[in-house]
């Protein structure tokens, strides 16, 4: 469809155009492809998220800009897209976790708390005043193990072994395509979420942007990954 038949298609999240697609929703995938570039890997007994903070701004204290956040003690996300987008759901899945845990005395399931973020999601793509949200996130969890999922703008997830959204996440999706292998140790998880984001960000990868966190299975907890023992990798 060329861009002057899509007009009056792209105005409200509620119409489709002719040939079935919620413009809408396409432009806010192209915010989450402009977002920050965020990696996800299982390793053996574990799961690892590597973000890209590209922070432009020399003023900005890099401390303050959180791309990975905490959701439970076992569950945590990656964002890529509006990083107020990606707050707002994070904040709401917080609360949904703290109140699982409130009422039966128990952990949510990675799953169970996916699934409510993406119909947060989804919800905000059919309905008249509003807009989707511009962001992707990567949960990653441990309840009976590992687990990794992207979500979609639009509502839909997917749990994977290895991932990546954001700035050229083609390019470092196919690196993880080529050289992941199951079980991997930790260390070669991490060595392998760099090197991904080495090859999709190339001239612009800086090991000062990045950001990792693990969730492992020894004692299901979030655990940010030491700055000095990525930088040695």
């Amino acid at each position: 469809m060329s861009i002057p038949d899509a007009m009056g298609y792209d105005r409200a999240i509620t119409v489709f155009s002719p040939d079935g697609r919620l413009l809408q929703v396409e432009y806010a995938k192209e915010t989450v492809n402009q977002g920050t570039s965020a990696v996800g890997v299982l390793y053996k007994g574990g799961v690892l998220l590597v973000v890209d903070k590209r922070i432009l701004e020399k003023l900005v204290i890099p401390s303050s800009v959180e791309k990975i956040m905490q959701i439970d003690e076992h569950i945590c996300a990656a964002i890529s897209g509006l990083p107020s987008d990606g707050r707002v759901l994070v904040e709401r899945a917080q609360v949904v976790a703290q109140n699982h845990r409130n009422t039966y005395d128990e952990e949510i399931d990675v799953k169970s708390l996916v699934k409510d973020i993406c119909n947060q999601k989804q919800a905000f793509t059919q309905y008249g005043g509003m807009r989707p949200f511009g962001v992707s996130l990567l949960v990653a969890g441990i309840d009976e193990r590992p687990r990794l999922y992207m979500t979609e703008v639009s509502g839909i997830f997917f749990e994977m072994k290895a991932v990546a959204i954001g700035e050229n996440s083609r390019v470092i999706t196919n690196y993880l395509n080529k050289n992941y292998r199951d079980d991997m140790p930790f260390d070669d998880a991490l060595k392998l979420a760099i090197n991904a984001l080495k090859e999709g960000l190339s001239n612009k990868f800086d090991i000062e942007r990045l950001e990792s966190a693990r969730i492992d299975s020894n004692d299901k907890k979030f655990a940010q990954v030491d700055v000095k023992k990525t930088k040695k990798l």
